[in-house]
Parts: C-alpha cells; structure tokens; sequence
C-alpha cells in the first residue's frame, strides 16, 4: 500500500526548485555537485511546507526530463534525500516526501512558536504582538458581567451576538457606509470569515485573483479549498495595486473571487487610495467577480499625519460586488478570535445558512469582550496602544536591519505590522533555514507567493523592538552569512535571550 497522501508533478517541482536563487559562488567557495545541490532544494520545500510531508514526487525520469539534467543526478539526489531521512520509497509504489525521526512536520502556515521555545529563539514568523492591557483584562471583566442572561439560553448564534452585529453596524454607518445589522456575520476572526467566503463562491477548480505578494495563511487556506490561485503584481514600492493588471486578469481569468488587503497590504505595507479602491470595484463589477476586502490592518496606521482612504465598500453603494472582512485580531489581540463579515443581506444569510454544518457560531464570552470595548471607547484607547507599540518597534527594527544588513532593500510602510525586505540576491528560503540555527525565525518570501514566487524576499514583523530587534538583526546578518558563504550545517547555537 502507497505511503503517499498527495503527489508533485515534475513540472510543478522544476518551477519550485527553479524559484531557488542563490548569490553567485565568490572566490575560494566550491559549488555543491549538481545531485547535492537538487537534493538541498527538495529539502528545503519539504522544511518549508512548500512540498506536503508524504507528497509523491516525479519518477527520476520525468524529474530528470523537466529539469534538463540527467537521470542519474535525479537518482544520486534521491539516495541522498533517503539517506538523510526526508524520503522514502518503495518498488512499486514510488517515492514520497518524509521528515528524519525527531523533527517536527513542517507548517503549512505562519504559526506561532510555542512560549517555551521563546527562550532561545526570536519569533519573526507571525506578525501579532502581545495583549495591550489593561484593556484585555477590562474587556473580559466586563463580559463576564454581561454573561449570566446569555447563559440562560442555548449559545449558539449562528450569525453573531445580536448586540454585536448592531454595534459592528454603527461603527460602519459612523464611517459613512449605511448598515444594517442583517449585513453582518461575526466570524471566528477573520480566517473564519474568508473560509466561509470561499466555500459560498469558490468552491473546488474555481479562480481567484490575489495580490502578489499576499497573506500566507489566507493563500494556504485557498489553496486546500481547492482552489485555482491567480496571482496579481502588486504596483512598485508601496503605491498599491497595478490597475492595468486587475483589468487584465479580471477580464481574461474571470475570476470568482478575488481577495485584496487594500489597507496597509500584508506582507508589503502599501495602501492603496480612493482612485484605486474606485477603479478596482468597477473592474471587478464589470467582470462578475465578488470582491473580498480585509480591513484587518484598517486602524493600523503609525503616523500621526497618515490620511486613510475610504473604505472598499464605499465605492460600491448597491453592495452587489463587495463584501468586507474585519477582525479584532490584527488591531487589538490575536487571542481575540473574533471577525465579521459585512455584506449584502442575502449573502449574510447564505453564509449562516451554511455556517450550521461548520462551527455553528463563534463563542459568546468573547463576543461580548469585544463589544463591550466596542460600547465603552476602550477599543480607542487599546488600538491607540497598539499603534504606539507598532510604530516604536518598526523604528527600531528598521534602524537595527540598516546597520547590521545594509545590502537589503526596502521601503518603511505607514501602517501595518510587517516590512517586505529585498534580501540582496540571498535565497529567502535558505535565510529562513540558516536562521532556525543561528535563533532568529523569520519567514520566507515564497510562502507569500503563488509557485515560488519572491524567493529573494523575506518579511519581518514589528513584533520586537529595543534589544530584542537588535538581537534579531544580528542574528539574521549571522543568518545571511551561512548563506553568502554556502554552509550546510553547524552555527553558532543560538544564545537565550529574556527581553
């Protein structure tokens, strides 16, 4: 019986492996021998997620025939993959992609490390930052006085606490779009939200268009939903979104869907403005395609002097075209596991409906924590925290990767919580590999693209400031050179940090 769960065409693996640069070899350093440097590649798929752990991989022939190599460096590179424990293989049944005893099974997303490995390694990989307090205890207290009528009942609300969906109303009727509280569905964050989005309009073989780069974990969800991914290029810089290709896409891929961050886009920190968000809702009206807006990063704006545009939904006054995620994740606590969707009434009715064979409904007690900061003005006050907090870390992040990285290249975002950095011709993929031994995680740029796009590309969140963003820029400069100089194992162990 086949060991495999799931399998990589040869093509598809040659476009991965492709993705792969490296800094050309300097003097004195010895290129690996072709078998070693495609079994490098392969690994790192599998550590990265990018390969699934248990993948069937391409005959050598066929992977041979694809990569314009000969079949016995495909055969040479298998023996290595087996030797070290990354594959197995039997007569009959092929080979397939393994982890060595011990390892943990690669993410496919961002996860965040677990707090007892904080110790020794300095977490980059998820961009969330601690509870902004007293707020998160306030809020809890505050729910758990509003709590005992609601105890009372079954708890389960399919669409949201009704007293939330009118506030999350409010508060959009407050920024000058009328709504009703039939156009809102609170979601467990807003994960929860585009899964059911995604399950309503695209189901499996369906298009979507999406940013290039976009949000990891939101690309892996889509791609497990079956979905056909069609990446758009982002416009230069942090200028937003290139127009002439959604037009493009939109009219020849037909899309079903297409998802946009237009506020402080995640990973690059661009915000698109009024004339974009206008133009890109026409073109998605005229071609029939639902467009999904996440405002997660909507009130994450650092500077004081910082001019937001208005929301998506705003230019699209029929609510035919667009439907709007929000989340109190990104702006006030990822703990808070508490989203909503804002649409068209029959739509909100449609997702509900289907909501009953998924999680029924969101948890009450943090329903109502976050309508009582909502009621109270401590959502303001909170949120004006985060974005203090935010914008020291990004200062000080940036400040410690210009003096120990100054090779890379980026452009310091308004808002937001991550910086997109060119990694001067380094492999993103590599960087995040070396980085595990030195102590720094940080993710690669092709986890944010679609076939291994943007591996010269890493993103760094601000997550850390003072000492910690020193350590860290030390580390991936520590990180950058185990690459620049083709080392394969050993580093300097990472040293225990307490920030």
């Amino acid at each position: 019986m086949a060991q495999w769960t799931s399998a990589v065409g040869a093509a598809q693996l040659a476009r991965l492996l492709g993705s792969q640069q490296d800094r050309p070899a300097g003097p004195g350093t010895r290129r690996p021998p072709a078998y070693r440097a495609l079994a490098d590649g392969v690994r790192l798929l599998v550590l990265e997620g990018r390969v699934p752990v248990a993948a069937r991989l391409p005959a050598e022939r066929e992977l041979a025939l694809a990569l314009s190599v000969s079949r016995t460096t495909v055969a040479a590179a298998y023996e290595a993959l087996r030797g070290e424990g990354f594959l197995e293989s039997r007569r009959g049944a092929g080979s397939w992609t393994a982890v060595p005893a011990g390892n943990p099974v690669p993410a496919r997303g961002l996860e965040p490390l677990p707090p007892e490995a904080l110790g020794s390694m300095i977490d980059l990989g998820c961009a969330a930052l601690p509870a902004p307090e007293p707020w998160l205890t306030r809020a809890v207290q505050g729910a758990l006085e509003e709590l005992p009528p609601y105890a009372h009942t079954h708890g389960d609300y399919p669409a949201g606490l009704p007293a939330l969906r009118a506030m999350i109303a409010d508060r959009y009727t407050q920024r000058g779009i009328a709504t009703m509280p039939e156009q809102i569905m609170v979601t467990t964050g807003a994960m929860g939200a585009i899964d059911a989005i995604c399950h309503l309009f695209g189901g499996r073989g369906e298009r979507i268009a999406v940013e290039s780069p976009s949000y990891a974990n939101i690309l892996q969800l889509m791609r497990e939903a079956g979905a056909r991914l069609v990446p758009v290029a982002m416009a230069e810089g942090l200028t937003g979104w290139d127009l002439d290709r959604w037009r493009q896409v939109l009219r020849e891929a037909a899309p079903r869907i297409a998802y946009v961050v237009a506020d402080f886009h995640n990973p690059t920190g661009a915000l698109a403005d009024d004339g974009q968000r206008r133009r890109l809702v026409d073109a998605a009206r005229s071609a029939g395609t639902v467009l999904v807006a996440d405002e997660t990063m909507s009130e994450l704006w650092l500077d004081e002097d910082v001019e937001m545009p208005r929301p998506v939904c705003a230019f699209d006054p029929a609510g035919s075209t667009v439907i709007t995620v929000g989340s109190a994740s990104k702006a006030f606590w990822a703990g808070m596991r508490i989203g909503w969707v804002r649409a068209a009434p029959d739509v909100i009715r449609s997702l509900v409906a289907a909501r009953a064979y998924a999680d029924l409904g969101t948890p009450v007690l943090e329903q109502l924590a976050v309508n009582w900061l909502f009621g109270t003005g401590g959502w303001e006050e909170a949120v004006e925290l985060r974005r203090a907090q935010a914008g020291q870390n990004r200062d000080e992040l940036v400040g410690a990767v210009r003096r120990e990285l100054p090779g890379w290249e980026f452009e310091v975002p308004r808002g937001g919580l991550t910086l997109w950095v060119r990694t001067g011709g380094l492999s993103g993929s590599r960087l995040a590999e070396a980085g595990e031994r030195v102590g720094v995680r940080v993710p690669s740029g092709p986890r944010f693209g679609v076939d291994g796009a943007f591996e010269g590309y890493v993103r760094l969140p601000f997550t850390v400031g003072g000492a910690v963003a020193e350590e860290a820029a030390v580390r991936l400069a520590a990180a950058a050179r185990i690459v620049e100089t083709g080392g394969t194992s050993g580093g300097e162990a990472p040293r225990t940090f307490v920030a």
